[in-house]
């Protein structure tokens, strides 16, 4: 048994969950695989290969139907190989979700701090983001700044051609100081009209 074979048959499988397996339409899902690691001479078939990748999904409950699959998967196709496949799954951040009523809440404040034509909603991106345990404990709000500098393309920010605009830093404290202070002068008056 090559465990090397095994791992690029269990890559191929892995990407029939997304394609082959869920629904896309209702819920987008991705499944890579990022790093391969077994071996230590050209010639010698190893006794064991790593693998390692990441899931991103829209929603809790897909992203734990991917994670099942995955297990499956892999522990299946090891063993038809005579082989086995031990499948841990950390998984790291929650889902970075924009509470609905906050948003629209929001929306004013922020097109006040960088002019309404600068303020939209987006389509949801896969970026795994840790700010998804605040939103787990009350509702939460994540925006981006908008920092490409002008006349450049965007790049990803784990590139090491990645750039700020720190033109947009004023915006940015704007924008959070706004919102901070809407929030408690709204509250404040709701305590204040209470008996």
């Amino acid at each position: 048994m090559d465990p090397v074979v095994v791992a690029s048959q269990v890559v191929l499988g892995l990407q029939s969950i997304v394609s082959r397996q869920i629904d896309i339409t209702r819920a987008p899902a991705v499944v890579t695989v990022a790093m391969i690691h077994g071996g230590v001479r050209s010639n010698i078939i190893p006794d064991s290969v790593v693998m390692v990748g990441t899931v991103r999904t829209f929603d809790e409950a897909v992203q734990d139907d991917v994670h099942a699959r995955i297990k499956r998967t892999a522990e299946q196709i090891a063993a038809a190989a005579g082989a086995q496949a031990v499948v841990r799954i950390d998984k790291g951040n929650p889902v970075t979700y924009n509470d609905p009523d906050l948003t629209r809440w929001a929306v004013p404040t922020l097109q006040r701090a960088a002019g309404a034509a600068a303020v939209y909603e987006g389509p949801p991106i896969t970026g795994a983001e840790d700010f998804s345990h605040y939103q787990k404990e009350v509702p939460g709000l994540f925006f981006f700044l908008g920092i490409t500098p002008e006349g450049t393309q965007p790049v990803a920010n784990h590139s090491p051609l990645f750039i700020a605009d720190e033109r947009a830093l004023p915006i940015g404290v704007r924008a959070l100081a706004g919102l901070a202070a809407d929030y408690l002068l709204e509250h404040a008056r709701g305590v204040s009209q209470d008996p």
